[in-house]
């Protein structure tokens, strides 16, 4: 082999041993998406408040690193069940992201009041039925979607600050108490 050819191989191979490192490196963020977008997000503690079964959970959900904990996530889930079936459902992990988020920006520590969380499908057609305005392809029966809100925070600053956010589906129902947010597209009603 001579000096043309020897310098033609190693360029080769350091290009290629240069673009699997770039592609690990920029894989690396997604593959491990918790770990690299920790810092973007506010500490991944809430305290909240079922109203529907009277239960309390402070708890925090992702450490300082940026890793979600799975005994945290499990007592979350539970306390966000359908309170009349008492099934447990994942809850989306950016539901609860965005709802921390929120809760960072205008709750001052406060506790979160949750009115609903994940509804089982015979709970949501049995609101459907009754008139209650629950959707038919309601984000509650898949964990992603929460009513709330934060006692000392004026629902129309609560809605507007979602609504800027622009996370997913915001709602306001004031004269029932709540907002609710979702994890599907950006709207507004």
């Amino acid at each position: 082999m001579d000096h043309q050819q020897t310098q033609e191989l190693w360029s080769r191979r350091f290009f290629l041993k240069s673009s699997l490192i770039g592609m690990a490196l920029m894989g690396s963020r997604l593959l491990f998406p918790d770990i690299a977008s920790a810092a973007s997000h506010p500490d991944g503690r809430l305290r909240l408040y079922n109203a529907n079964t009277d239960e309390r959970l402070t708890v925090r959900y992702r450490s300082r690193s940026g890793r979600y904990e799975p005994s945290a996530l499990k007592d979350i889930n539970y306390l966000f069940r359908c309170h009349t079936t008492n099934q447990v459902c994942p809850i989306d992990v950016e539901l609860l992201e965005n709802l921390n988020h929120i809760a960072k920006l205008i709750g001052r520590g406060q506790e979160i009041k949750v009115f609903s969380a994940y509804r089982s499908p015979s709970y949501n057609n049995l609101l459907i039925r009754l008139g209650h305005g629950a959707a038919p392809n309601s984000l509650h029966t898949t964990g992603q979607a929460l009513d709330f809100s934060i006692p000392g925070v004026k629902m129309s600053h609560l809605w507007r600050t979602a609504t800027q956010l622009q996370f997913g589906g915001v709602g306001n129902y004031r004269k029932r108490g709540f907002i609710h947010i979702d994890t599907g597209p950006v709207r507004i009603w």
